[in-house]
């Protein structure tokens, strides 16, 4: 067995994957959206929304999050968090998941201007 627990002092908390267990998936939350442009060339993220707001911006689209959403980005897309409110709380499922090297080999940085901001 394995438990891990939520720290509501840092923005992004657990993370169980690959690097650090045998599951095949990574699922990881955090307590806020964080403005970091980027895209992945393999993985899906999948965004499980628990508590609060976010605006997240995919490619030329903000999109508004708020608690029992789900937001599914597909390998390619451009995305980031523009903002979140103080209660915000989300879950983040990784398919496939990677190890640690794989995922800093395969997510590339954006500039926002390709999401047009």
């Amino acid at each position: 067995m394995r438990i891990e627990r939520a720290d509501p002092s840092v923005s992004k908390g657990w993370y169980v994957g690959p690097w650090n267990s045998g599951l095949t998936v990574s699922v990881g939350y955090a307590n806020e959206g964080i403005d970091e442009p980027h895209v992945h060339r393999r993985i899906t993220e999948i965004y499980l929304v628990a508590r609060g707001t976010s605006e997240m911006r995919v490619e030329q689209e903000t999109i508004t999050l708020e608690a029992g959403d789900m937001v599914v980005i597909e390998p390619g897309e451009a995305h980031t968090f523009l903002s979140s409110s103080p209660e915000y709380f989300h879950f983040v499922v990784h398919v496939p998941g990677l190890s640690a090297e794989e995922v800093r080999a395969e997510r590339s940085s954006v500039h926002h201007s390709r999401l047009g901001l």
